[in-house]
């Protein structure tokens, strides 16, 4: 039996205890015993179908309401547009958007390993590996906002040894404060083709509002992936998520799950961050996604290491700003490691 969570509309002025009420629709295969049930031991025909059968029947056949939200997917490209290059033999720098809150780096040595480092204005250190053997335009966040962001790239000369091939330091000015959190990039790659896409489109088609979206698209997941305990066993370093392979083999890991889910979020227009890092003492990741009239909702989507849930969503509806901070707290349990 699945548990299907929905978002609530309630008013400014209802207090959080009537705000964190969940309503949770348990659904049935068909609502009634299965067809080995209906037949008695004298070995009689299944029973007519009852009438809450045939009212479940026809409802399920019933065409989708469309709701009042725009569904239309908005799906941003970033552009190497050759502004503002740095280069040299072994890589390319673009950094003609940078306040969208992207960079664009393109390997072009020869090396069969190369590593690229980000160090942002909070001096945390962001690792990825880069496309080697054919010269890719990769596309990286910046996620801290304004200030000085260090790019370095290494190409590997043996074991865990590095050399530094470029460097370049970057004064950024951020514009577009969502950006970041709104372009594709190297860990959520999605374009308007992708099947992501498409399938958020269908499922944003009967909502209403950002936090009917960010519902279906969580009942969308838990109904549908299965976690991938094989691959999480054997997943090497510098793994990269496949969004639309998610959605065809309808299984994947965590980081998976993270990139799918911030993939069809984005592409509805809902600034969507995937953050790894500490919920207490546990190693945690979880999904924060920008509400209207709300703001940033740290934690709004959380994995346990086991499982997803969906942080209790029916505060939801324009919760003033202090009941939500006393519902998900000051921030000091969740301490983020890395955002993409």
């Amino acid at each position: 039996m699945s548990k299907k969570y929905i978002f609530m509309n309630i008013g400014k002025k209802i207090s959080i205890l009537a705000t964190l009420t969940t309503a949770i629709l348990s659904i049935s295969s068909c609502g009634s015993k299965s067809q080995a049930e209906s037949f008695s031991a004298a070995g009689k025909t299944p029973s007519a179908p009852t009438q809450k059968q045939e009212v479940e029947e026809v409802a399920q056949a019933a065409p989708r309401e469309k709701g009042s939200r725009d569904n239309t997917p908005v799906c941003l490209v970033p552009e190497a547009s050759g502004v503002t290059v740095y280069e040299n033999e072994y890589a390319s720098l673009d950094a003609s958007n940078t306040s969208e809150g992207y960079l664009i780096i393109k390997y072009t040595g020869s090396s069969g390993k190369v590593k690229l480092q980000i160090t942002g204005p909070n001096s945390i250190t962001y690792t990825y590996n880069l496309t080697v053997g054919t010269p890719t335009n990769e596309v990286f966040p910046l996620q801290w906002g304004d200030g000085e962001y260090l790019v370095n790239v290494f190409e590997q000369l043996e074991g865990t040894q590095y050399t530094t091939v470029f460097s370049q330091l970057l004064d950024v000015t951020i514009t577009n404060e969502f950006g970041a959190f709104l372009y594709p990039n190297q860990y959520c790659q999605f374009s308007a083709d992708s099947l992501a896409v498409k399938k958020a489109t269908d499922l944003a088609y009967v909502c209403n509002n950002d936090l009917d979206v960010v519902s279906e698209v969580y009942n969308y997941m838990i109904e549908n992936i299965k976690y991938d305990y094989e691959e999480a066993e054997t997943v090497q370093s510098g793994y990269l998520p496949n969004v639309d392979e998610v959605i065809t083999t309808k299984t994947g890991i965590c980081l998976d799950y993270s990139a799918l889910m911030c993939s069809m979020l984005r592409s509805q227009r809902i600034p969507t961050r995937m953050e790894i890092g500490y919920a207490g003492t546990a190693y945690h990741a979880w999904i924060s996604t920008y509400i209207k009239d709300i703001g940033w909702v740290n934690g709004m989507i959380q994995f346990d290491g086991k499982d997803w849930s969906l942080m209790d969503p029916t505060f939801a509806s324009n919760t003033e700003e202090k009941s939500l901070r006393d519902f998900i707290g000051d921030g000091e349990n969740y301490s983020v490691k890395y955002i993409y």
